[in-house]
């Protein structure tokens, strides 16, 4: 019952920034579709709603959102500037990272926040052994550390303490 009210209130709250300025017909159909959101599939998103109470969490979460923009600019730099100067050598490659992240929501997360981080594609996440593999577009090295460090570190430190 607590995650099915709790992903409600994230719907709601989606909905009313997806539709400001709100009207009266606006509303109620976001909180409609939001209770019907909430019922079919409250048990599915949400399991672990407890965690939803520590307010350090949200501080977590808007540096993470942050530091997730201010990746994203970058990728988009790099990627214009590859565009525009072809002589740039690629080396793509598809590698191995390690993450400590444990909850299925924070390695959604973290697979998303690297697909959208410099030349790198999340391929596949192997939640049983903590590995996911990425193509990167220009592989700096293969060895599972040094590309742990390069690619994952960044957005893990901050996901563990949102979602762990």
């Amino acid at each position: 019952m607590k995650s099915s009210v709790l992903l409600f209130i994230c719907c709601v709250v989606i909905w009313l920034g997806l539709n400001w300025p709100l009207t009266a017909g606006s509303l109620l159909s976001g909180v409609i579709v939001s209770i019907i959101v909430a019922a079919l599939t409250g048990d599915m998103f949400v399991t672990r709603p407890h965690i939803a109470a520590h307010v350090r969490r949200y501080f977590w979460l808007a540096y993470y959102i942050v530091l997730l923009a201010v990746e994203v600019v970058k990728a988009n730099i790099d990627i214009v500037f590859r565009v525009v100067h072809p002589d740039i050598p690629v080396n793509p490659g598809i590698v191995r990272v390690k993450t400590t992240i444990k909850s299925e929501t924070g390695l959604t997360l973290l697979a998303n926040s690297i697909t959208c981080s410099t030349g790198t594609c999340t391929v596949d996440v192997d939640a049983g052994n903590g590995e996911v593999y990425v193509h990167w577009l220009d592989v700096k090295s293969q060895n599972t550390e040094a590309a742990t460090e390069l690619i994952v570190k960044k957005f893990e430190k901050v996901l563990q303490r949102i979602f762990d």
